[in-house]
């Protein structure tokens, strides 16, 4: 079974293209991931899945075909034991997992604007359990997921040990704590920037991640208005504690620049439908629709504008 030793942290990122950080990346990780109750039963979950590969997929759907094919109802329950599945959606065999979120709607928004994966070495702040990291590892050359919740830790090994998967990495770290592993080409900031009290230190950290001409793609809650708008929730926001700041995207812009980015560019604004963010048998917790008023899905139950996200990106030096 899988513990969170040094041993453990060691071996994994030693497997995968970040091998000459293992040891700084494992240093990180004995200082500071927490222990957890249910962390025993789901590496359990991870132990119990079948070994025998056939094929995998990443996109567009990511998949793991077995050999031979699995019992479905016995696959389910495994998988069942790492709920809620909050990014998605994942296939394991005949099992699919229908997670709160359809992330293959953001993902194609992203496309859309003509964002370039190729050979690129990327880092996904904040990314759950790795769907966007998995996504962009079709053709990355690199890709490290930084996330510091264990649960998704746990979603994103049941994938990439069975799929063994070697250029993408994930470190159950905030990114604050992650250690000098070099520059990166790519920076993804999904749904990140709302829960930092500090954006424009937010900002400026990612900034010092990317190289020379490196691309941020920030996606975020934002507002109508202009460049001197922001929501700042007095408690709540589509009830959740921890969001700070909701700015327009012309306030955004202004924050960009700030922070001593160029070449940025608002590529999509979409309110959040039903469709795309809901509760599943895989995630049975309240979602969206708990959220916003009864009878006006464009007000949340706080009485703001029901959540909107804008997908921007912008670089470190101009092209």
């Amino acid at each position: 079974m899988i513990d969170l030793t040094e041993a453990h942290f060691r071996e994994t990122l030693e497997a995968t293209v970040f091998s000459r950080h293992a040891e700084a990346l494992t240093h990180a990780l004995i200082a500071e991931v927490p222990k957890h109750g249910d962390w025993p039963s789901w590496a359990q979950a991870i132990s119990a899945l079948p070994e025998s590969v056939d094929s995998v997929a990443l996109a567009p759907t990511p998949t793991i075909r077995f050999s031979p094919p699995p019992d479905g109802d016995a696959l389910a329950e495994t998988l069942m034991a790492l709920h809620p599945w909050r990014k998605g959606p994942w296939r394991f065999d005949s099992v699919e997992i229908d997670a709160e979120w359809r992330s293959d709607q953001k993902w194609d928004r992203l496309i859309d604007a003509g964002i370039d994966f190729r050979d690129a070495r990327v880092l996904d702040i904040g990314g759950g359990n790795g769907y966007f990291s998995i996504r962009a590892a079709a053709e990355a050359s690199a890709v490290l997921n930084v996330d510091p919740t264990l649960l998704f830790y746990a979603q994103f090994l049941a994938f990439t040990r069975a799929a063994r998967l070697t250029s993408v990495a994930m470190v159950p770290l905030r990114f604050e704590s992650l250690p000098p592993v070099g520059s990166f080409n790519i920076v993804m900031s999904m749904g990140v920037l709302y829960h930092r009290r500090d954006p424009f230190e937010h900002l400026q950290a990612i900034k010092s991640r990317l190289n020379s001409k490196g691309l941020l793609i920030l996606e975020t809650l934002v507002v109508d208005g202009n460049s001197d708008t922001v929501l700042v929730p007095r408690d709540r926001y589509a009830r959740m504690r921890n969001v700070w700041f909701l700015p327009s995207v012309e306030a955004l812009k202004t924050w960009l620049a700030r922070a001593g980015f160029t070449d940025i560019e608002c590529h999509d604004v979409t309110t959040t439908s039903a469709d795309e963010q809901r509760a599943t048998p895989w995630m049975r917790f309240e979602s969206l629709d708990a959220a916003l008023l009864p009878g006006d899905p464009s007000t949340t139950i706080e009485g703001h504008p029901a959540p909107c996200r804008a997908l921007l990106t912008a670089r470190t030096r101009s092209t």
